[in-house]
Parts: structure tokens; C-alpha cells; sequence
């Protein structure tokens, strides 16, 4: 019972209401209310203030969350561990969660792929705008550019990644051409607005004397979109600050062209990440053991490192 109802409020936190806990469970919402209250009167304490659309937690409630989840993860740990043991392969719950554009073109696929050799194992791959908390999402494995500054959370690198300066060949026929960093102010740059900046910085690093510079651009056409900035940049719109993953095959066949070669984009790596603990479900290491080994072969290496 007690184990219940960690995994239950566990659930409750993570909805964020007893609205969207009462759809998730397939509960009406005065019986998701009815077990809350049940709940507290057995501990003794208010755990959440509460509305049909909003759950604030209390200072018990933050703490009955977090050392219940720790409690919920060593008893997951442990049966995922007694069932690998007695089936020999992995198995248990992977619950994973990547950017769009990145995640829809490798993630996904390569899950596919770990899951036809992991029968066991349950994935759910949730992809989002911006990469969401771990904890208060109940992710086991993030996908993230750059190491987080969390020092709870494990990186691992998965794929090493810089942003290119690029455009279409025709584009660049009719504009002067770029000597250095500054000269974007120039031209029709190309931008990911993901705020509402009127002057985004793109940012450069010299390849051999490793100065850095900031230009402030911007453009006649912009979007929120990675793939829709690339679209434009091949119809001949503009400059773009791109990801080598994205880019690549459109520097190769040559539809893009890569400018300013001696600078370069800042680098963008790519990261798992992972919750600090004492024991990592060997799931979570095989998954992650998986990705560093795969990712090399779909995309090229970066040129000059």
C-alpha cells in the first residue's frame, strides 16, 4: 500500500493536477481527490495546495516526492536486475527524451534498432522543443547539447557536433563575399528566433589562433523551425549558423557550401544524460554503451576536429 502511494504521488506530481492525473489513470477526478486525502490523513500532513488545475507541492510533499522517487528507483533497480539475471537480457522501462529535429532523425531510429536486440525492454521516446528536467519528468535518459551544469546528472558524450556557417551557392553569387565575422551584417542572415531578440548572436571561434567573436545579425526571414531555416538557406534566402549533423550531406552533395572556413561555430556536442546514483539500471548503461557506438556511423566525423 505504502509503495502505492509513492507511485501514485509520484505520478500526481509529475501531471502537475488532479485533472490531468484523474485522464492519465482513467479515474474521475473525485476519486484522484478522495485518494490524496487519504493519503495525507494517513501521514498526518497537507502534501499539495490544490486546485482542479494547478498542485502546488508543500515542503512535505517536496520531500516525500523526492525520497519516495529515490525509495520507487532502488525497488525498480533491484527487480530489473533479479529479471535480467533470470532471463539474461535486458528489460524494464526506458523512458527517454531528445529535441525534435535531432531526436526524430537519430534517436528514434536507433531505439528502434536497441529494442529489436532488447526485446525486454518497454521504451517511450518523448521528443519536446527544449530539452525538460529529468527528475520532474521522470525521464531516464536526456539528450542535450553541451554537459549540464547539474551536478546530479551524468554526461556522456555521444556525439561531437560544432555549428557551420553555410549557404546556398546561388545565393552567394549575388552577395560580396565574406572576408571575416563582421561582414554578416552584411548580408540576409538566416535566423532561429526561439525568443524574441532582435539582434541574435552568432558566435565564432578562430581555428588556429582561437579568438572569439560575436556578431549581432539578423534577416528578413527567421522561424522557430531548424528545418525551415535549412529550406531556406537551400532556396537561396540567405546565411545560416547550422549543427554539422544537420548540414553535412548538404555541404557533401554541394548544394550548401560551407563559408569562413578558418572560423567555426562554437561547439554544440551532444550528450546523454543520466541521473547520478549508486546503481545505473544496467538498461540505462547498455542504452547509453549503444548510442556512442552507433551515432559514429551516421554522421561524419567534423572536419578539423
Amino acid at each position: 500500500m505504502m509503495l502505492d502511494d509513492l507511485a501514485f504521488f509520484q505520478q500526481l506530481a509529475r501531471a502537475g493536477s488532479l485533472t490531468a492525473t484523474a485522464r492519465e489513470l482513467g479515474l474521475s477526478l473525485s476519486a484522484v481527490s478522495k485518494r490524496l486525502k487519504q493519503l495525507e490523513a494517513r501521514l498526518g500532513v497537507t502534501l499539495a495546495a490544490r486546485t482542479t488545475r494547478r498542485l502546488t507541492l508543500t515542503l512535505e510533499g517536496e520531500r516525500y516526492l523526492s525520497q519516495g522517487g529515490l525509495i520507487l528507483e532502488e525497488l525498480q533497480t533491484l527487480e530489473s536486475s533479479l529479471s535480467e539475471t533470470a532471463n539474461q537480457g535486458l528489460s524494464g522501462r526506458l523512458r527517454v527524451n531528445a529535441t525534435f529535429g535531432f531526436g526524430r532523425r537519430h534517436i528514434a531510429p536507433l531505439l528502434s534498432r536497441f529494442c529489436v536486440e532488447h526485446p525486454g525492454v518497454e521504451s517511450w521516446l518523448e521528443l519536446t522543443n527544449f530539452p525538460l528536467n529529468l527528475s520532474d519528468h521522470g525521464f531516464d535518459v536526456g539528450i542535450r547539447i553541451g554537459e549540464p551544469p547539474d551536478s546530479r546528472l551524468v554526461a556522456k558524450r555521444i556525439l561531437p557536433n560544432r555549428r557551420v556557417l553555410c549557404a546556398a551557392p546561388s545565393y552567394m553569387k549575388k552577395m560580396p563575399p565574406l572576408k571575416a565575422p563582421s561582414d554578416l551584417t552584411q548580408h540576409r542572415c538566416l535566423v532561429i528566433r526561439e525568443n524574441d531578440s532582435d539582434f541574435p548572436l552568432w558566435r565564432f571561434e578562430h581555428r588556429q589562433s582561437q579568438q572569439r567573436q560575436a556578431v549581432k545579425v539578423r534577416g528578413p526571414l527567421a522561424s522557430n523551425d531548424g528545418e525551415v531555416i535549412t529550406r531556406l538557406a537551400l532556396d537561396g534566402h540567405g546565411v545560416m549558423l547550422r549543427s554539422w549533423w544537420d548540414v553535412n550531406e548538404h555541404l557533401s552533395s554541394g548544394t550548401l557550401q560551407t563559408l569562413l572556413p578558418e572560423w567555426q561555430g562554437i561547439r554544440a556536442d551532444f550528450y546523454a544524460v543520466f541521473e547520478h546514483r549508486r546503481h545505473v539500471p544496467e538498461r540505462i548503461s547498455a542504452l547509453i554503451d549503444f548510442l556512442q557506438r552507433e551515432m559514429a556511423g551516421r554522421v561524419p566525423a567534423l572536419p578539423n576536429g
